[in-house]
């Protein structure tokens, strides 16, 4: 009895308690602050880095870019290294561009029903998904690709279990991958919006969303070149994939006709749409969260900045200054002439020691 009167029981004081401290709320990029984004497909040709200053030089405060050749198949992994993709991160956030579109390998087809085809290109799209996290991208954008002779129903389910191996080992983060329609060529899926609806409804635990383009679109059917063929284009999206869904709108005029189903990409306000079209795209309220990145030609020097300075003007807003800055440059006929010059002399070189043996 004794004992337990000289037992002592140590008071519980709540505040003594642990508490840890609440993680950090996720840190809002610089680029979203409500203002309209207008970017454009630019080269990494020579430093990846280099891209970003082409599309602020540009005017541009938004880019798309490929990760690597988007006409190769990976030769090994092509991973980008580590102070590279930091280098390209630090340099973004100094020009606050974003977002950062990335667009996928066009010779990826997740919806093949030929197995080495479909591995490969589950494959390669992993390897995307990898760069496009190590350089802090937004948007993975990627066509949903053929199913050929297949059944589409077929096509669509491929591509949804292709995706799901793909994405595989990698924590996507903020990434957010992207559907784009089609012009419907051939067997491609895409052209009809109900398809796209269906891959993102088999595709639930990605998340995905869609991007829209103008130029598939028109070729696709949709007549975007009226104020009522545009609403009506809007509510056939909203009523199927929805608008919230879509985060990006690919901005390029289209050199076939309405229906056609071919995709060819023209300056804007030189193809079929025309300007008044782009003036109806770039301004209408059910798009004003929309991030509009340019994929037009670039058949001579400043056409880059043409199209750039062509957005801007049908948004109200001053043309970037040009500074003698032209992006990429197409081949000059006097390059091509001294090339070809030289080509000949080392021929006739040849030619010459073959005598003298």
């Amino acid at each position: 009895m004794a004992d337990e009167q000289h037992r002592s029981r140590p008071a519980f004081d709540a505040a003594d308690e642990y508490r840890p401290e609440p993680p950090p709320p996720p840190e809002i990029p610089a680029w979203k602050d409500g203002s309209v984004r207008v970017g454009i497909h630019t080269s990494i040709a020579g430093d990846i880095a280099g891209a970003l200053d082409i599309a602020h030089k540009l005017g541009a405060n938004a880019l798309q870019i490929f990760s690597s050749s988007p006409r190769m198949w990976d030769r090994g992994t092509s991973r980008i290294s580590e102070a590279d993709a930091t280098r390209f991160r630090q340099r973004r956030r100094e020009l606050a561009l974003g977002p950062l579109v990335i667009h996928a390998n066009y010779l990826i087809n997740l919806a093949s029903p030929d197995a080495v085809l479909r591995t490969r290109s589950i494959m390669a799209f992993h390897q995307e998904i990898v760069r496009a996290v190590a350089l802090g991208a937004d948007y993975l954008v990627f066509h949903p690709g053929s199913g050929c002779d297949s059944n589409k129903q077929d096509a669509i389910a491929t591509i949804s279990t292709s995706l799901g191996q793909a994405v595989r080992g990698v924590k996507l983060g903020d990434l957010r991958i992207l559907l784009e329609n089609t012009a419907g060529q051939g067997s491609t899926i895409g052209a009809r919006l109900e398809e796209l609806k269906e891959i993102v409804d088999a595709s639930r635990d990605l998340s995905l969303g869609v991007c829209i383009d103008t130029a598939h679109i028109f070729a696709a059917g949709w007549d975007i070149r009226s104020a009522e063929g545009l609403d009506k284009a809007l509510d056939d999206i909203d009523r199927t994939i929805g608008l919230d869904c879509v985060a990006v709108i690919h901005v390029n005029d289209s050199k076939t006709d309405l229906g056609s189903r071919v995709d060819r990409h023209d300056h804007i306000g030189k193809g079929k749409i025309g300007l008044e079209g782009f003036r109806r795209v770039l301004n209408h309220p059910r798009l004003a969260d929309k991030a509009f990145i340019l994929e037009t030609p670039i058949d001579k020097p400043g056409d880059d900045w043409r199209n750039v300075a062509a957005l801007w003007k049908l948004l109200g807003r001053p043309a970037p200054a040009r500074n003698g800055f032209a992006g990429m440059k197409p081949r000059t006929r006097k390059m091509r002439a001294k090339k070809i010059t030289i080509r000949r002399t080392k021929i006739a070189i040849k030619k010459a020691r073959r005598k003298k043996r």
